[in-house]
C-alpha cells in the first residue's frame, strides 16, 4: 500500500496551481444527469472521489469522455436505471447528490447511504425533509434511500440546520418542480453557488444563492450547457498553511481571494504576510508564530475542513490558542498522530486546547481522514527528520498530486509502498 515518505525542514518556496473544487465538481456531475443534452464541464479535480462519481453516473447509463484530463463529457439521455448502489459509492458523502438529481428528473432514485469521512455525524433527515416538502415519499431500506413522487411541487422549506448537502439537494430536485420552492436557512459556500450557476446555465431559475435565502422557480426542462467549475479553495487554504508552517513563501494561484477571507484573516492574525492579487495569493512566513483562538463555522466563517490545518499551525505558535469545532464531532481524531510529532494538545468535547511547542518531529503516522491527513503531511514538512504518513487514500479523496505539488515547492515527498523503498528514500535525501 502506498505511503507519504517525507523529510521535514525545507521551506515551501514557489506557485502552486489550484485544481477545481472537488466540493462543487460532485453535485454539479449529479446534476449533469438532469438533462438529455450533452454537458461539457471543464477544471474537473482528477481525484478518488471524481472518479468514483464519474463510474456511478456510467453505471446507470451516463455517457462518460474526458476530452482531457480535466475536461468530461456527459449525456444522460439513455440513463436505464434509477438505482445506484455499487460498492464504490458507498465510500462517498456525495453519493447523496443523484438522489436530488434524478429525483428532480425522473420523479424517482434509489442510491445508497453516504460514507465517506469518519468525522462525526453527517445526519441526512434534513434532505429526507426537504424531497417530502416537495411531495417525495422516502424511505430507507435494506441501505438504500428511496425516494418516489407522482409530481414534485414547489414548498417553502425551512432548514433546520445549516446544511450545504441538504440545500444543494434540494435545489436540484426543485429545479424541475412545479412552482416556486423558498429555501430557507440555505448554505452559502461558494459551491452552493456554483451549482446553482450551474444549473441556471442549463436553464433553471434559481435566485438567492449564495444568502440564506434561495428561491427556485420550477421549470420543465433542463438543457445542455459548457461550465468551468470554481477552484478549490480548501486545496488553496492548505497550502496556504503550508507556507505557514514550514516558513515559506507560497503563491496560490488560480483562486478566487473573496472565498479565503475567514483563512487569510487568521493567517494574518497569526503572523503571515498575505498579498492579494486577482486570482492568486501570497503567503509569506518569516516571523514566530503567534496564537490564536478560532472557531468553525458555515460560510463565509472558517471552514470546518481547514480545522485541522490550522491546528497543526497553532501547535507550532508560541502561547496558548483554543480551537472549537462546532460542525463536527469527530474531527480532532488525527490529534493523537500530531501528539506523536510532539504538539502538545488537549482536547475536550468539541474544543482542543494548544499549548505551542518549538518544533515538531518525524514519526510513523496515519491519516484518518481527507483534510486531517494533509495537515500531518503538513505537520511533516516542517518537522525535524524522517516521517511515514501511511492511508494516504483518504488525502487522494480530495487533492490531485499531492505530493508532486509539494515538490514543485521543495518538499522532500515521494510515494513509497515498502520499508526498503523508505529506506533508499532516507539514503537519497540525506
Amino acid at each position: 500500500m502506498e505511503q507519504y515518505a517525507i523529510k521535514g525542514g525545507n521551506p515551501l518556496v514557489g506557485d502552486v496551481e489550484i485544481g477545481g473544487a472537488k466540493n462543487a465538481a460532485l453535485p454539479i456531475l449529479a446534476a449533469s444527469a438532469m438533462t438529455d443534452e450533452t454537458v461539457y464541464i471543464d477544471n474537473v479535480p482528477d481525484v478518488r472521489d471524481i472518479n468514483v462519481m464519474l463510474e456511478a453516473l456510467q453505471n446507470i447509463g451516463v455517457a462518460v469522455k474526458h476530452s482531457d484530463r480535466h475536461k468530461v463529457i456527459l449525456n444522460a439521455g439513455n440513463i436505464h436505471s434509477l438505482v445506484a448502489e455499487n460498492e464504490a459509492i458507498k465510500k462517498i458523502r456525495a453519493s447523496y447528490y443523484l438522489m436530488g438529481a434524478l429525483l428532480g428528473k425522473y420523479k424517482s432514485a434509489e442510491v445508497a447511504l453516504p460514507g465517506g469521512c469518519d468525522i462525526g455525524c453527517r445526519a441526512i433527515d434534513q434532505h429526507i425533509k426537504g424531497f417530502r416538502a416537495l411531495g417525495a415519499r422516502v424511505v430507507i431500506e435494506h441501505g438504500l434511500i428511496k425516494a418516489k413522487a407522482e409530481r414534485l411541487t414547489g414548498s417553502h422549506i425551512y432548514m433546520d440546520v445549516v446544511s450545504v448537502g441538504a440545500t444543494i439537494n434540494i435545489m436540484m430536485a426543485a429545479a424541475l418542480a412545479d412552482g416556486l420552492t423558498i429555501i430557507e436557512n440555505s448554505a452559502k459556500e461558494p459551491h452552493v453557488v456554483d451549482v446553482a450557476n450551474f444549473l441556471n446555465s442549463m436553464g433553471a431559475n434559481i435566485k438567492g444563492a449564495g444568502t440564506d435565502v434561495i428561491r427556485i422557480k420550477g421549470v420543465n426542462r433542463l438543457h445542455g450547457s459548457e461550465y468551468t467549475i470554481i477552484p478549490d479553495q480548501i486545496e488553496a487554504g492548505t497550502f496556504m498553511f503550508a507556507a505557514a508552517v514550514t516558513k515559506g513563501d507560497v503563491t496560490v494561484k488560480n483562486i478566487i481571494p473573496k472565498h479565503l477571507e475567514s483563512i487569510t484573516a487568521k493567517l494574518l492574525e497569526i503572523g503571515c504576510e498575505v498579498k492579494e492579487a486577482e486570482d492568486c495569493i501570497r503567503v509569506v512566513s518569516s516571523k514566530p508564530l503567534r496564537h490564536t483562538h478560532v472557531k468553525t463555522l458555515p460560510y463565509p466563517g472558517f471552514p470546518t475542513d481547514m480545522q485541522p490545518q490550522i491546528t497543526v499551525a497553532l501547535a507550532l505558535s508560541t502561547g496558548t490558542s483554543i480551537v472549537t469545532e462546532s460542525i463536527f464531532e469527530n474531527r480532532f481524531k488525527y490529534v493523537d498522530e500530531l501528539t506523536r510529532m510532539g504538539a502538545s494538545i488537549k482536547v475536550e468535547g468539541n474544543t482542543a486546547i494548544i499549548d505551542g511547542v518549538g518544533r515538531y518531529t518525524g514519526a510513523s503516522i496515519s491519516a484518518p481522514d481527507l483534510r486531517a491527513g494533509a495537515a500531518l503531511v503538513i505537520a511533516a514538512l516542517s518537522a525535524e527528520g524522517f516521517t511515514l504518513v501511511d492511508d494516504i487514500r483518504y488525502i487522494e479523496r480530495g487533492y490531485e498530486d499531492f505530493h508532486l505539488k509539494l515538490q514543485n515547492l521543495g518538499a522532500h515527498i515521494e510515494l513509497v509502498e515498502t520499508e526498503k523503498d523508505f529506506q533508499k528514500f532516507k539514503l537519497r535525501v540525506g
